[in-house]
């Protein structure tokens, strides 16, 4: 039999059937987990309340867990442990509705994370939304609470209040956090601010990560002319939601007044040479080793450009109970056999 000749539009027809087919397969799987969610969450809240009326002990819900499994073979959801997680759920989120609404559109392996990490209610609530805004994995989730992102978000001292007109003003404050964590990168204690941005460049996918959703990379070292004379800017990005150029100059040290001015300087002529007449102004970020949060407020009060500041670290500081369980130094002198120093 003679093979037909295809129609000149067959092979996008078949890539637009091929998009409709993911498009309902991903549906599908949302739907899917939406409801299994869903169930977990009514399990969880029938073995509480049964708990709190009729004082159910671990023994049952084991038992439980044994029947469930050998009704429900296929199922790898009805262990012991799972079944005491649905427990748990049902009683942090104890309201259906914002079940349904909000956090059964993220995986369960997600909600077992924030139930193990996060207590308070808010914040627990705040990193749903932020998962299912940037469809956050389940790592990348882990990460962003291991490193306090919610309470670091929106902490950058700026003067967009002032500078920006709202809602810009508040989106841009949310978008800046401090300090940044730069957890990727090994710096020597001789490392100079090229090899920051270097260290930076290299790692960049782990970089817009800790930066938030909506960062472009433009370039670095983006040369801007003014006045005849060349001047060379360390990062300069395009936030997609902010609709503006964002320029970012990395400090080595601690963060000084004349930094701000610096500042002030590149985002004029950066608005004059880069921006579009539909881009809205450009955003600077001074971001360095420390600050004092009252210098650098009086640096911005003056300036008639939007500027945040905020400081970057490459390792997080210990948790409190675990400075406590590290020896001391002493401890560990005497561990190793050091002599005590001779008195002075």
């Amino acid at each position: 039999m003679p093979t037909l000749p295809l129609p000149s539009d067959y092979p996008q027809f078949l890539a637009e059937l091929e998009g409709h087919i993911r498009e309902t397969q991903v549906r599908a799987a949302l739907a899917v987990n939406s409801e299994l969610v869903q169930l977990y969450w009514r399990i969880g809240r029938q073995i509480l309340q049964r708990q709190q009326q009729q004082g159910w002990g671990a023994k049952v819900v084991d038992q439980l867990a044994q029947d469930l499994r050998q009704e429900f073979p296929e199922a790898s959801g009805f262990s012991s442990r799972n079944l005491k997680y649905m427990r748990a759920f049902a009683q942090a989120w104890p309201d259906a509705s914002i079940v349904q609404q909000l956090v059964a559109q993220i995986p369960w392996g997600h909600n077992v994370r924030l139930l193990d990490k996060v207590a308070d209610p808010t914040e627990r609530t705040w990193y749903v939304q932020q998962t299912i805004e940037n469809g956050w994995s389940r790592n990348v989730l882990a990460a962003q609470v291991e490193s306090g992102l919610y309470h670091r978000q929106g902490r950058a001292v700026s003067n967009f209040s002032r500078t920006l007109p709202a809602p810009q003003s508040e989106l841009a404050q949310q978008i800046l956090k401090d300090p940044y964590t730069f957890d990727f990168l090994s710096l020597g204690a001789e490392a100079q601010e090229r090899d920051l941005e270097q260290g930076l460049l290299g790692h960049v996918r782990s970089f817009l990560l800790e930066l938030g959703k909506g960062f472009a990379l433009v370039g670095s070292q983006y040369h801007l002319e003014v006045g005849g004379q060349d001047y060379y800017l360390d990062l300069v990005f395009y936030h997609l939601r902010l609709r503006c150029f964002v320029i970012i100059d990395l400090k080595m040290g601690e963060f000084k007044p004349e930094d701000s001015g610096k500042m002030n300087f590149y985002l004029a002529a950066a608005d004059d040479l880069l921006r579009h007449p539909t881009d809205q102004p450009t955003i600077g970020l001074v971001l360095c080793k420390s600050q004092n949060r009252v210098v650098a407020e009086y640096a911005l009060r003056g300036l008639n450009q939007p500027i945040g500041v905020a400081e970057w670290q490459l390792t997080r500081a210990l948790p409190a109970e675990l400075r406590r369980s590290l020896p001391t130094s002493e401890e560990l002198d005497a561990a190793l056999g050091v002599p005590d120093s001779p008195e002075a």
